[in-house]
């Protein structure tokens, strides 16, 4: 990964501060962007303290103006981009389906798949530019199963498996690499909500007995953006601990 430049999305907690600190360790040239100002600075500064390449910007991905303004930052400061990671998503509202307002709806589908088409209309045409790249999507578990309550983010995470698998076909002959990783239930803030009991419940759906790290989701990001993945794209990739196999 050395001298290339990395956008990643949600990248101020969990499985995106993972990968941006893993992209930087690397040697790669990584932008940090959330909507969490003070805590995306702070993962700048603990990559740059560390010897790293970073710098923090400011986008929400549900407003393509700020996706936009992402890769035109990264541009600016870079010269290139290189690798995506569309990472950022909320949980929202979990209602069953006649209960669950339209703003639920509508929220988790701005910001889970809208915002992740919004960041490849502008990466991909950066990308072209510099003769190829490598996009990463971050769906789900739950982008190839069902889940009762969560209608919206199942149907956001299901969609990008689709608008992955679509840019692969229109990209990859254009050296446009794009994949979609799947994890399961990762020990993130999204799950800090959730009780003890609850969280053993969670917990007992995966056949290895535990909850995700960020750090192991990272790895396989980390991997799809580099040159060791040169013939995988238009793939969903899950990283479960065997979820998927009940």
């Amino acid at each position: 990964m050395k001298g290339k430049s990395v956008i990643v999305t949600g990248a101020a907690s969990g499985i995106g501060q993972a990968t941006a600190e893993l992209f930087a360790r690397e040697g790669a040239r990584v932008v940090v962007s959330d909507i969490h100002e003070a805590q995306g600075q702070s993962v700048a500064a603990r990559i740059r303290a560390k010897g790293g390449d970073a710098m923090f910007v400011h986008a929400d991905v549900s407003k393509p103006v700020d996706m936009e303004k992402l890769v035109g930052e990264t541009i600016k400061a870079y010269g290139r981009l290189d690798v995506a990671v569309n990472n950022a998503g909320i949980s929202g509202e979990q209602s069953p389906i006649a209960d669950l307002s339209i703003e639920g709806w509508e929220q988790v589908i701005r910001v889970n798949l809208s915002g992740v088409f919004y960041g490849m209309k502008y990466q991909i045409a950066a990308m072209l530019k510099n003769g190829g790249g490598s996009i990463v999507n971050v769906s789900s578990i739950l982008g190839a199963v069902g889940f009762a309550g969560a209608s919206a983010y199942v149907s956001a995470k299901h969609g990008l498996l689709g608008l992955t698998q679509t840019a692969a076909l229109e990209y990859s002959a254009q050296n446009i690499r794009v994949n979609v990783v799947g994890p399961a239930f990762i020990d993130t803030p999204l799950l800090s909500a959730l009780d003890e009991e609850m969280k053993k419940a969670v917990v007992s759906l995966h056949p290895i007995g535990r909850l995700g790290r960020s750090e192991e989701v990272a790895e396989l990001i980390v991997w799809l953006g580099s040159d060791k993945s040169s013939f995988v794209s238009g793939s969903y990739h899950p990283i479960d601990g065997g979820y998927l196999s009940r």
